[in-house]
């Protein structure tokens, strides 16, 4: 029998060849825009990544609720540990309290300033010195020598050297009388006219035998009480300030009235 040959004798089948079609002048033109299309979104989209990446700061996204929360939580429970682990740290005062205390200060300074004047308390007054005085009488017969001040109550410059008539006092007392004889007083008219007071504080300074060997008159320094008071201690036959006068108060000013009690030195 015989065989039928193929037609093609490799056995490949043959196909229709393609033949594609060259586009028209529109199909071109309108390929050409979308491609261009294209290539500006590519472009854009380009641009702003480049823009994103060169942010130093970029947009995040909103914390939430729960977050700020806790944020503040952290706030507050890092400034309660601050101001534990520093328990000294200074706070200062606001101005409602600077007012207070300056106030506060003012007042106790005009207090200390009245005590002063109105002698009040405190070592060294008048009345301290008063009650300290030896009587006039004893002190010119027990063989001491003696310092005798005449002063008055209202006399300023007498309130103002009362502490260093005070202070010499208590240094020389085991060894020289202390009298206060009070100006005011019609018991002492007879010393006033007997020592020339005509101011005062005036100090008389008397040797162990009741002899004047000087004075001083007014405010002067203390080391003229001292010096003098230092001379009649050791029983020296002058004293260095035998007339010296300062800043006094005149006597003329007293205020005569006589007092009763005959242990008074005043």
């Amino acid at each position: 029998m015989a065989t039928r040959l193929a037609t093609n004798p490799i056995g490949f089948n043959r196909s229709r060849p393609f033949y594609q079609s060259q586009p028209t002048s529109s199909q071109a033109t309108l390929q050409r825009s979308n491609f261009l299309h294209l290539q500006s979104n590519t472009t854009n989209h380009t641009h702003v990544l480049r823009r994103l990446a060169c942010q130093k700061n970029p947009i995040e996204s909103e914390t939430p609720i729960d977050g700020l929360k806790s944020v503040e939580e952290s706030k507050v429970s890092e400034a309660a540990s601050s101001k534990a682990e520093n328990p000294d740290s200074v706070q200062f005062p606001n101005k409602g309290i600077n007012r207070r205390i300056a106030a506060v200060t003012s007042v106790a300074a005009l207090g200390l300033f009245v005590s002063g004047r109105l002698d009040v308390g405190g070592a060294g007054t008048l009345k301290d010195l008063s009650k300290a005085a030896i009587p006039y009488e004893k002190a010119i017969s027990n063989g001491m020598p003696t310092v005798v001040e005449f002063y008055a109550d209202w006399c300023e410059v007498c309130r103002e050297l009362a502490p260093d008539v005070y202070k010499v006092e208590q240094q020389y007392r085991d060894r020289v009388n202390f009298v206060m004889l009070n100006v005011d007083n019609t018991k002492w008219e007879q010393e006033l006219d007997e020592f020339g007071v005509e101011g005062i504080p005036h100090f008389a300074f008397l040797d162990k035998n009741g002899n004047e060997e000087g004075n001083v008159v007014g405010k002067l320094p203390r080391q003229y009480l001292v010096d003098n008071v230092d001379a009649l201690a050791k029983g020296e036959a002058s004293i260095p300030h035998a007339r010296a006068v300062g800043q006094y108060s005149s006597a003329e000013a007293r205020k005569v009235h006589r007092i009763a009690d005959p242990r008074s030195h005043g």
